[in-house]
């Protein structure tokens, strides 16, 4: 595998154990990233690191911006990434703490810059987004998870891209429980489909950092979100500890 591409969601805006070698500002044709990117070594190997919602995580889901960040990755000439996102858990199996590998999502967001593909074009391009997750990525990541023994990961699931910033209603969730999803969250999309543009190898692991709307007890508060994050990262620590130990 080579150099690795991490990007970090809520609750994950550094990682620890992270050896910092230097973080190198990338100007991009579609403005600017979510802040510097993060060059150092995790566990012995190379890794180049983005915090998605900015490194003090005050870039809303909806503001993010995408392209820059998914083209700068390419830029710098990586080609694999795995993109850390905290989730809402829809369906029984998906309970707060839990790790889940989606293989799947559904794009319900709108007025994000979906595509590289719609300026100066010679011709018109369609990407193939039968599986919108790398498969060998996929298969790397879940064999890291057995490896480690993590019995309650969620080896698939289909992954509710919604809008934001707010949470879903109750009738929300019932319908995204309808239409096949298991998770909910808001920044899947359009990151998997321009990685896949680009030629990028791209997975997720989700961590269901809470049960979704109408799903738990009482009102979702981000505190319980932080900490179910928090108790939960270990478990992505010890994933990439292993799969970079593959790589080495």
């Amino acid at each position: 595998m080579s150099t690795l591409g991490i990007i970090g969601g809520t609750g994950v805006t550094r990682l620890e154990g992270l050896e910092i070698v230097k973080r190198q500002v990338v100007h991009t044709p579609y403005g600017e990233p979510s802040g510097p990117f993060t060059r150092g070594r995790l566990f012995g190997q190379e890794i180049v690191f983005l915090a998605r919602h900015g490194y003090r995580h005050n870039i809303p889901p909806h503001k993010i911006n995408y392209r820059a960040n998914l083209w700068a990755f390419h830029h710098l000439g990586i080609r694999d990434i795995i993109a850390f996102a905290a989730v809402g858990g829809i369906t029984e199996a998906m309970q707060p703490r839990r790790i889940v590998i989606p293989d799947q999502i559904i794009d319900y967001t709108y007025s994000r810059h979906q595509t590289y593909f719609e300026e100066d074009l010679s011709h018109v391009t369609h990407i193939d987004f039968t599986e919108p997750y790398c498969p060998e990525l996929r298969r790397r990541i879940l064999a890291a998870v057995e490896a480690e023994g993590i019995d309650d990961a969620v080896d698939h699931g289909t992954y509710a891209a919604m809008q934001g910033p707010r949470l879903e209603t109750a009738a929300e969730i019932d319908r995204l429980e309808r239409d096949g999803c298991d998770i909910v969250g808001m920044t899947g999309m359009p990151e998997a489909a321009l990685a896949r543009e680009l030629g990028l190898c791209y997975a997720t692991i989700a961590i269901v950092a809470n049960r979704a709307a109408g799903r738990g007890d009482g009102e979702i508060t981000m505190d319980a979100i932080r900490d179910n994050i928090a108790r939960a990262a270990e478990k992505g620590r010890r994933i990439l500890r292993c799969l970079l130990a593959q790589a080495g």
